[in-house]
């Protein structure tokens, strides 16, 4: 088998008293979608930096492109692509000057940054947009010229910082479909998120991260089988009565989680249990049957949700 793209042992970092990053350990293979889980805090994105040779491991180990980033910083960025959380792009160029300015600092020749920002506007659907000042485009076409310009050195990984943050649905789902293409075409993507919804559709393995340290790692799949069931019914209670129904639900599915909004069964035919709670006289104010995601078993694992 090929050799890892990442690995890491017992990697840690530190600012002052705080830890960010807790021992983690982890391998990225080349060509899959490796992504980072959890709440913002919880360490994803101070190991991004470390991966990208751009912040000091404060211990353990780690090889990037089997290279250690504290001597070889400079070549492992040259290989790199990174989508930051925040576009950094310049305002006042336009889509095309931002793409040619970013190809001369890798020392592409000018033929070569032409003929790759042809094919990354294409890639990108900003060939419409190639004369146009940044300022004025929408958060999704910004978010998709800041992946194209990771893009230009044909990068052995793409670093994915919270790509659809800030995204509406329509744009998230473009952009999914943009990443989805480069997963498909043999690139290596590492992504943070907080969304599960987003994990689940791109990531072929992933670790969930709580307060600097892994929880959990595998398939979305494989983690939901493991962690939760296979459905989860919803419960809504009017304002100050699910207190009292809670002790009323005891035994039912196979756990129970009472949220401050919700209460939540976990069992694998939730609508078994929706007669059962009709049958005990308990009357919620909504119900909702959904298949385990992600979330769940974040809750299980940590007690708390991810958007906490």
């Amino acid at each position: 088998m090929a050799e890892p793209l990442v690995v890491a042992r017992q990697l840690t970092k530190k600012f002052g008293e705080m830890t960010a990053v807790a021992g983690v350990d982890f391998e990225i293979s080349a060509g899959e979608a490796f992504g980072f889980l959890g709440p913002n805090g919880a360490g994803k994105t101070s190991t991004m930096k470390m991966i990208g040779a751009t912040s000091p491991a404060t211990s353990g180990e780690l090889t990037v492109l089997g290279m250690d980033p504290d001597k070889h910083g400079p070549a492992i960025r040259a290989r790199l692509g990174v989508v930051p959380q925040e576009d950094n792009l310049d305002t006042e160029l336009t889509v095309e000057e931002n793409l040619l300015i970013y190809g001369r600092y890798f020392d592409l020749p000018r033929a070569e940054i032409r003929k790759r920002i042809d094919e990354l506007l294409t890639f990108s659907q900003l060939a419409d947009r190639r004369k146009s000042k940044v300022e004025p485009l929408s958060g999704g076409m910004k978010r998709r010229l800041t992946i194209a310009r990771g893009l230009i050195n044909k990068p052995d990984m793409l670093i994915l910082d919270e790509p659809t943050t800030g995204l509406d649905p329509q744009a998230r789902h473009l952009l999914w479909d943009r990443l989805y293409r480069l997963k498909r075409d043999g690139v290596t993507l590492i992504i943070t998120t907080h969304y599960m919804d987003e994990a689940e559709q791109l990531c072929d393995r992933l670790v969930i991260m709580d307060k600097g340290a892994i929880v959990a790692e595998g398939s979305p799949r494989s983690l939901i089988e493991e962690h939760s069931t296979r459905e989860v019914l919803e419960l809504r209670f009017p304002v100050g009565l699910q207190e009292a129904a809670v002790p009323r639900l005891e035994g039912l599915g196979k756990r129970i989680e009472a949220l401050p909004d919700r209460v939540l069964i976990y069992a694998d035919d939730a609508e078994d249990q929706l007669d059962e709670i009709h049958q005990r006289g308990v009357n919620p104010e909504t119900t909702l049957v959904r298949r385990s995601s992600l979330e769940d078993v974040f809750l299980h694992l940590t007690g708390r949700s991810l958007v906490d």
